[in-house]
C-alpha cells in the first residue's frame, strides 16, 4: 500500500557502490514524466546523470548538503522553463517527490538536494554552478538534484508517535475536534 511506502521512506545520504539496473532507471524516468502538472503544461525537464566525474562535480554544487552525491549511482536534475507555467516550482517539486517515491518503491534510496536559491560560494549561486556543469540553457531554472542509489544505510521510518500532529486541524484552523 502507498501508506506503507510513506511510512518506511527516509532520505538516504550513504550509497553502495552499485549501479542501478537499466529497468529501474527506465521506471524512474517514467515516474518523472508521469508527474502531474498544472493545466498539463509540463514546465519540467529532467537530466539523468550517471557519469562519475559529473556526479563528483555536482557534489560540490553547494557548501553543505550535496557532498553525498559523489557516491550516488545517479542524480536527477529537475529543471523548468518558468515561462511555460506560473507554478513551475510546485510542478517541479511534485516531480522530485515522484522520483523519491518511485526510487523507494524499487529498493533504492534517494535524497533531495535543493539548488534553487542556494549559494555555491560568496559570488555564485548553486544554480549557476549546476547550469554550467550540465550545460543547462539560461532560460531554464534549476530547482533540485535528486541523488539516487542503493542505500548503504537503512534508517527506520519515522514512528507515528513522532508525527507533528499539532499541525493538523479539522474543519477550521486551530480546531482539533472531529
Amino acid at each position: 500500500m502507498f501508506i506503507e511506502l510513506l511510512r518506511s521512506r527516509r532520505s538516504i545520504r550513504r550509497f553502495q557502490e552499485k549501479p542501478i539496473e537499466p529497468e529501474k532507471r527506465a521506471l524512474l524516468e517514467e515516474a518523472a514524466l508521469r508527474s502531474p502538472s498544472s493545466r498539463d503544461l509540463n514546465p519540467w525537464e529532467f537530466i539523468f546523470i550517471d557519469d562519475r566525474e559529473t556526479l563528483e562535480k555536482l557534489s560540490r554544487s553547494k557548501p553543505h548538503g550535496a557532498g553525498f552525491l559523489q557516491k550516488a549511482a545517479l542524480a536527477v536534475c529537475v529543471i523548468a522553463d518558468p515561462e511555460k507555467c506560473d507554478i513551475w516550482i510546485e510542478d517541479c517539486s511534485i516531480a522530485s517527490v515522484f522520483i523519491h517515491l518511485a526510487a523507494h518503491s524499487m529498493g533504492l534510496g534517494s535524497c533531495w538536494i535543493q539548488i534553487r536559491k542556494r549559494a555555491y560560494n560568496g559570488s555564485n549561486s548553486s544554480e549557476s554552478y549546476v547550469r554550467g556543469v550540465l550545460g543547462v540553457p539560461e532560460k531554464y531554472t534549476v530547482l533540485s538534484l535528486v541523488a539516487v542509489g542503493y542505500p548503504a544505510e537503512h534508517p527506520e521510518g519515522h514512528p507515528q508517535t513522532g508525527l507533528p500532529c499539532d499541525k493538523l486541524f479539522i474543519n477550521r484552523y486551530g480546531s482539533t475536534k472531529k
